[in-house]
């Protein structure tokens, strides 16, 4: 079973015990655990791997917690701070970069899950048959399935670090993606600007992403219901953890004991404000022209008869 889900009711124990605003709990190379405002928790993974003395990780992490929160950070950000901060400190060398003589350093980083290869463009993960499969495999060694989903239309940078982090938190990662009338249902007629079998192939192809399933409803309720994945993941504006109201998918997970939980977004990343910086830069002149949002930021457009 995964580890997210003991750790997440203890958090919450500890949170109603001792009347607490929010209980951080470590998980090692796994990153922590926030349980603060609302039922989901908080996950923020690791930014690496590393191997190495971790003697004094934890008194790292909570320095940083404290001068984050010091610095009037809020307490997901804190946490971010502090796993970031002892993440750092156990790649360098942990104590034995204090210690006098050479400091072994470790290698670096591989890639998420670089042992795989990128076989036919990812279309062999495609599909009910694909997902199935992988969650098989993964469960037949005892692992955890980790699932998350989206729309993902004009994947960006903001998704991939969204998938990357949930991958890191179990053995494979399916997505749950929008159907182009599913998107149609819920953004408008407009889009999706990508058709569906292109989002599918751009996310299968990615490292992180070990199967991909396509739905038609609203909603990927039915979906998980067969997938029934051990950890549901979600990003953007679910990760500040705030508001008293659990996630719509938190209530289906707990039939089989799964575990609901968000992620870190990265800020700044937008696909609607990239379909109107598109858009806009189409109207504009040959030779490119810059054009104001309505947050006062300026794109600049110099690509003639942009799509």
């Amino acid at each position: 079973a995964s580890r997210l889900v003991p750790a997440s009711r203890g958090a919450q124990a500890l949170r109603d015990r001792w009347r607490a605003g929010g209980v951080a709990v470590t998980l090692g190379g796994d990153g922590a655990l926030l349980c603060h405002a609302g039922s989901t928790p908080l996950v923020v993974p690791a930014p690496a791997s590393a191997e190495g003395d971790t003697c004094g990780a934890g008194d790292r992490f909570a320095a940083a917690a404290t001068l984050a929160l010091a610095r009037g950070a809020l307490v997901s950000e804190a946490v971010q701070d502090a796993v970031a901060e002892a993440s750092a400190y156990v790649a360098a060398g942990g104590v034995a970069a204090a210690l006098p003589g050479p400091v072994r350093t470790g290698p670096d980083r591989p890639p998420l899950d670089a042992g795989r290869a990128v076989a036919g463009g990812g279309g062999d993960r495609i599909g009910p048959a694909a997902a199935g499969a992988v969650i098989a495999e993964v469960r037949a060694a005892g692992g955890t399935v980790v699932a998350t989903g989206g729309c993902f239309d004009l994947l960006h940078a903001g998704h991939v670090a969204t998938l990357e982090a949930a991958r890191q938190l179990g053995d494979c990662l399916v997505v749950c993606l929008n159907s182009d009338r599913s998107v149609a249902g819920l953004k408008g007629p407009d889009r999706p600007v990508v058709p569906q079998g292109d989002r599918s192939r751009l996310l299968a192809a990615l490292s992180c992403v070990d199967a991909v399933l396509i739905f038609d409803e609203p909603t990927p309720h039915a979906a998980l219901s067969w997938l029934r994945p051990d950890v549901w993941v979600k990003g953007g504006d679910y990760a500040t953890g705030g508001g008293e109201e659990s996630l719509p998918e938190a209530e289906i997970l707990r039939r089989w004991g799964g575990q609901t939980v968000v992620v870190p977004y990265l800020d700044g990343r937008s696909t609607t404000d990239m379909i109107a910086a598109a858009r806009a830069g189409r109207r504009g002149t040959p030779g490119g022209s810059t054009v104001a949002r309505p947050d006062g930021t300026a794109v600049r457009s110099t690509a003639e008869g942009a799509r």
